[in-house]
């Protein structure tokens, strides 16, 4: 399984049964399964949606949306209970050409991506109960 850092964006290759071992990018020697959300952007959205074998949960946000600041507690609070998959967010202010790649037309719109495919979506605030509820339900089904 590929794994790319989050810290460095080098791609490391992980037997699948290590990873709840907590590996270390062989590079920079950082924690390669983050239990917290990372900040993708342009530069690097690409190389990583398309070299991670892990799913990717994207919260799209912006700074001054109420409902994205109510809901990144719980966000980043799911995130530690998920570690086959990474929890990113996206500021859609600051990365205009990924918001419009991903045709956000509210926030918060939370994507889940297999490698360069959109598995689902969902947009509104949502709380961690409910965040595990759509998760489990899209995760099992792809």
């Amino acid at each position: 399984m590929i794994i790319v850092c989050s810290a460095c964006g080098a791609k490391n290759r992980v037997p699948e049964e290590k990873l709840l071992e907590q590996p270390s990018c062989g590079q920079c020697h950082q924690g390669l399964i983050p239990l917290a959300p990372i900040e993708l952007n342009e530069k690097n959205f690409s190389s990583f949606i398309s070299s991670s074998d892990l799913p990717v949960f994207i919260d799209l946000w912006a700074d001054w949306c109420g409902p994205c600041k109510m809901m990144a507690p719980h966000f980043q609070q799911v995130a530690k209970d998920y570690p086959h998959v990474v929890f990113a967010k996206i500021n859609t202010e600051e990365n205009p050409r990924l918001s419009a790649a991903f045709n956000v037309r509210s926030i918060p719109t939370l994507v889940l991506m297999n490698k360069t495919n959109e598995v689902a979506r969902i947009s509104g605030a949502l709380r961690s109960s409910e965040l595990k509820k759509w998760l489990d339900q899209h995760l099992n089904a792809s």
